[in-house]
């Protein structure tokens, strides 16, 4: 009955991909479904994009193990960063009428900067996209009891994803987050009131977790245990920010408030549903001890699934395994679409329109949609091969973004003698110092994380560049800068 269930319900979200897809008529369609979407939509979509396979089994897990400190990165960064994006980007980036975050940096800096942040935006995604095929395995192999492999399951989830993010794009994208936001948050929230039921109410382990230090949060007061905290914070908060999928919910908005709005309260709705998982797995301590010894040392990600099918009801494990494919889809549906669109406009189409001046818009939609598929596939691999935990993989995906592209998007929109040898140098220095670190100096980087390193230099060396004389293409002769309103390029000071 269970699988039956699964089956069905997987069908039915193809379905309605496929029939949102005909909407798609353009490459504006396809990428930010034609700047359209009411409020309840972008609400929807920004919420289902970011829960995703790591707030059902990554972040519980993370949290039985080291408790809210552990879990700083996220919920705690990832909605504080929706929340930041709401309140100081939505706007300034909605009134440019761009199609992705890749045209915002060449409209600001010029060509060179969109190539280098398109190729680290692109790159932050590998391990976010990953993890949400991985954890497609994971369910498939729970729901048949083994007879599906993780790997054969990770295959079978990715190309049911792909078929209706390939032909339905953005529309695709939303329509199906909304209906899957209210399977999350009905399945979520039954299986957590049906979970309380057995443990004899929330109290119970709220209580337990308090007195097992499970709900300390802030590191002690010392410069080994403070730097990783924020460092970890930080990369998921500011890291997170530079995104083609944040930067499409905000374009696909019907208009600016719209925008601002719905990211504020999507983020506001991810942070206080990440803890009902939490609560859920942290139940099975007190629900079914021998579960979490079994799984906890091995592979924690596998304790919630395993409580529900052993300890949950039929129509309670149909409504949680609802919420994780929900919870999963929505977000791999996304995030094989957010690269591909930036990678195909800000990389291919330059390249295509040198060969073939007069390529058409339906032509280059033809284009878009193979990236999808070839992001799939690669991604695909990547998850089958990797072995690192789902919150591990997220956890890492923005790291790239943190070092490079954070910098020059906030400063390029706030500081107006933000220049393009300011932005260059800064994304330069900043990615070697945190590769250089990655692979040297492990004493060093036990308290300064490497990205955490990265982030301050390409701060310092975006301000210090900026405001040295100006060999890369001086200040006074940037155009179109898409900074705050009122602000206009030739009232800019000469710095010659």
């Amino acid at each position: 009955m269970l699988l039956t269930f699964v089956i069905v319900y997987w069908l039915v979200s193809i379905a309605i991909g496929l029939y949102a897809a005909l909407r798609v008529h353009n490459t504006k369609d396809y990428a930010v479904a034609g700047r359209s979407l009411p409020m309840y939509i972008v609400t929807a979509t920004v919420f289902a994009t970011w829960f995703g396979s790591e707030t059902v089994l990554g972040i519980p897990a993370t949290f039985l193990h080291e408790g809210l400190s552990g879990v700083v990165a996220d919920p705690f960064g990832s909605s504080m960063c929706l929340i930041l994006v709401g309140l100081f980007f939505a706007k300034p980036l909605y009134r440019l009428n761009l199609l992705t975050i890749g045209d915002y940096y060449r409209k600001r800096f010029g060509r060179t900067v969109e190539i280098i942040t398109t190729v680290c935006i692109v790159i932050s995604y590998l391990g976010w996209v990953a993890a949400q095929i991985k954890a497609l395995g994971l369910v498939f192999n729970v729901l048949s009891d083994g007879s599906v492999s993780q790997e054969t399951g990770m295959i079978l989830g990715a190309g049911s994803v792909l078929i209706y993010t390939l032909f339905g794009g953005m529309w695709a994208v939303a329509i199906t987050d909304f209906i899957q936001m209210i399977v999350i948050v009905i399945g979520l929230l039954y299986i957590g009131w049906e979970v309380s039921d057995q443990v004899g109410g929330v109290s119970v382990v709220v209580n337990h977790a308090i007195d097992a230090g499970k709900f300390n949060f802030l590191p002690e007061p010392t410069m080994s245990a403070v730097v990783p905290f924020m460092a970890a914070w930080l990369t998921m908060m500011l890291g997170s920010i530079p995104q083609q999928d944040v930067f499409q919910r905000v374009q696909s908005s019907a208009n600016e408030n719209i925008a601002r709005n719905a990211s504020v309260l999507g983020g506001s709705l991810y942070f206080l549903f990440a803890f009902v998982p939490m609560f859920l797995a942290y139940s099975a301590t007190l629900i079914a001890p021998e579960i979490v010894k079994q799984y906890l040392e091995t592979d924690s990600q596998m304790i919630l699934p395993k409580l529900v099918l052993e300890k949950a009801p039929l129509f309670a494990q149909i409504m949680f395994f609802g919420a994780l494919l929900s919870a999963i889809k929505s977000c791999a549906s996304a995030t094989l679409l957010a690269p591909s669109v930036t990678f195909s406009e800000n990389l291919v189409r330059p390249l295509l329109l040198a060969l073939r001046p007069q390529m058409t818009d339906k032509h280059f939609l033809r284009v878009m949609q193979a990236v999808v598929l070839v992001f799939t596939s690669v991604v695909t691999a990547i998850a089958i091969n990797s072995k690192l935990s789902i919150y591990g993989l997220v956890e890492n995906a923005y790291k790239v973004t943190l070092v490079a592209a954070f910098v020059p998007l906030a400063l390029g929109v706030y500081w107006k003698r933000a220049t393009t040898q300011g932005a260059i140098s800064s994304m330069v220095l900043g990615l070697a110092t945190w590769l250089t670190l990655e692979m040297t100096t492990p004493a060093f980087t036990e308290v300064w994380p490497p990205q955490f390193v990265g982030f301050l230099v390409c701060l310092v060396t975006m301000i210090v560049f900026s405001l040295l004389p100006q060999l890369i293409r001086p200040y006074h002769e940037i155009h179109g800068h898409p900074g705050p309103v009122g602000y206009h390029p030739a009232s800019a000071p000469s710095q010659h």
